[in-house]
């Protein structure tokens, strides 16, 4: 299941052969239709003899421990670089071990999302977390919390006159409308109010509003504000321009990681436990696919305290060091730097398929992540944009998620909650 394995003898723990590194465990019977004990940790060795190494004093008494210790035939283990790459590993072998129950003992939860019915003659917007494939071009998002969906969904609506109502219309020209439809902010297809193709327009805006996080309004105000400006109509120019401010209020409010599902794709960097590496991972359509190594050999990091933005200026250097003693290093050429990108990428693109549900738990596991504070957020995501991944975007990202691992900085956490009790 895991990449290691070592047999477990009480009498003579292979604690020597376990390395004190984060990474992801499991525990093996003699029995092999017993359930495995899975779980993640920063420290595999001192986690490991927490829940094997039983004292002298408590060989005598049916401790938990000792009953544990005697039940445990094998060990597995991965080493992982980052929490993200923890969780990620610790779901896909809690998967292949426990099947659909895996989601209840991770506490997976759909994120919330917000779907536009473009199937329904006359659409509406509202929030769910009820994830599928076949909606992927109507779904926006993840959003953080069911709240922040309701907020955005809240401000959005009340730049446009779309339907809020929920029923499926008959349009009546005897139907009395709703409080919406007297305060003119919907355009009341449910008494003829409008023609369906003005409803059709309407809902095209929206759709397109959230498709570009609202970027498709604030480009057409701008045109229009300037095209007032230009007639000298400067009432109407200020009366866009207020609209547009409240765009822009909506649209700032919209985090970075809200796209369609079907447009859901980046590349997400993150320290490697193999020194040298970073790992990738493919985010695609929601589905989550790695790790994939890239190995920084030859990268010249460039250096944030100047000032420069060039990926190939020349790294700096905490103390002087002598000329003989300098390591000599060959540096790579932009070239095979980006080849050996496209290698990982590749490379992953092929693993990236999953089930409907799988994607579910991908997109759990990707809000979970993105959505922590800043401050305890490992390593980076690079979206793709207009259906391109930026090359040198991403190559910055790398140098600095490699940077950052050399300054030592920690990836890992214990005070997230980890798997189930043992069954072993």
């Amino acid at each position: 299941m895991l990449s290691s394995a070592v047999a477990f003898d009480p009498g003579k723990p292979p604690w020597a052969e376990i390395p004190a590194h984060a990474g992801v465990f499991a525990l093996f019977a003699a029995d092999e239709r017993a359930e495995p004990y899975i779980s993640r940790t920063p420290n595999l060795r001192n986690r490991l003899r927490r829940l094997l190494d039983v004292r002298p004093n408590q060989r005598t008494v049916q401790s938990k421990r000792l009953r544990l210790t005697q039940s445990v035939a094998r060990i597995e283990y991965t080493l992982t670089g980052s929490d993200f790459e923890s969780w990620l590993l610790l779901y896909e072998a809690s998967l292949a071990a426990f099947g659909d129950r895996a989601r209840k003992r991770l506490h997976l939860k759909p994120p919330s999302f917000v779907r536009m019915t473009m199937d329904n003659a006359y659409p509406r917007v509202y929030v769910t977390n009820r994830i599928t494939k076949s909606a992927a071009a109507d779904l926006f998002g993840p959003f953080p919390s069911r709240v922040a969906a309701e907020t955005f969904l809240e401000g959005m609506l009340n730049l446009f006159d779309l339907r809020r109502c929920y029923e499926d219309l008959n349009p009546d020209p005897s139907f009395p409308g709703c409080v919406y439809s007297e305060m003119k902010k919907c355009l009341a297809p449910c008494f003829k109010g409008c023609t369906d193709a003005r409803y059709a327009e309407e809902a095209a805006a929206v759709h397109a509003f959230l498709a570009s996080r609202g970027q498709s309004l604030i480009t057409e105000l701008t045109r229009q504000r300037t095209q007032a400006s230009e007639e000298l109509d400067f009432e109407k120019a200020a009366e866009i321009h207020a609209r547009l401010s409240k765009v822009e209020t909506v649209s700032a409010a919209v985090s970075p990681a809200v796209h369609a599902l079907k447009d859901l794709n980046g590349v997400i960097v993150q320290p490697s436990a193999e020194e040298g590496h970073v790992a990738l991972f493919l985010l695609n359509r929601g589905s989550l696919a790695g790790p994939a190594l890239y190995s920084v050999a030859g990268m010249r990091h460039h250096n944030e305290q100047s000032g420069s933005t060039s990926l190939f200026s020349h790294p700096t250097s905490i103390a002087p060091v002598p000329l003989e003693a300098a390591p000599v290093v060959k540096l790579a050429a932009r070239d095979e730097l980006e080849s050996r990108l496209d290698d990982a990428i590749n490379s992953l693109r092929v693993r990236s398929a999953s089930r409907s549900q799988q994607t579910v738990d991908y997109l759990c596991l990707f809000t979970r992540w993105y959505y922590r504070p800043q401050a305890r957020r490992v390593g980076e995501v690079i979206f793709e944009e207009m259906g391109e991944q930026s090359k040198k975007q991403l190559m910055r990202a790398i140098s600095r998620v490699y940077r950052q691992t050399q300054t030592g900085r920690e990836p890992q956490s214990e005070h997230l909650p980890i798997s189930a009790s043992p069954s072993v």
